[in-house]
């Protein structure tokens, strides 16, 4: 299953805040997974990166950012996606937009969250970490 995962879920881990990270750390943990297949956006990466900065430093999170290119993948936001989310009158959070339609062109079937409520638009299930672990483990 593709799984997206929201730049809240990327912070928490690189972050190590407690006590999401229990949970977003073991979500994080399934790169390797058969079942699930992870991904997240550029701009969810840009995100974490930030919050990233403001506790680690800029060296330290580069090298936290290039570990989750190099275990994630990566969705597309390109025109196509950026388009549909400006289009979509539903859509009142444009980064949530250009997030949610990035998932949806890469066929991701699942939003993994702590702001479940950024994405009531959603046509794709969305949970926050906690209620994964508990509904696929």
């Amino acid at each position: 299953m593709k799984v997206f995962l929201d730049a809240n879920v990327l912070i928490s881990v690189l972050n190590k805040e407690y006590p999401l990270f229990t949970f977003s750390s073991r979500i994080l943990s399934l790169t390797d997974s058969k079942k699930f297949q992870l991904y997240t956006s550029p701009l969810a990466l840009a995100i974490a990166f930030y919050f990233s900065t403001k506790k680690s430093g800029e060296k330290l999170a580069k090298k936290k950012i290039a570990l989750l290119t190099d275990n994630l993948r990566l969705t597309t936001i390109n025109d196509k996606v950026t388009k549909t989310a400006i289009k979509d009158k539903r859509v009142h959070d444009f980064e949530d937009g250009m997030q949610y339609y990035s998932a949806v062109d890469a066929s991701c079937k699942l939003i993994i969250t702590e702001d479940k409520g950024d994405f009531y638009f959603s046509e794709i299930k969305i949970l926050n970490c906690e209620e994964f672990i508990s509904n696929y483990f």
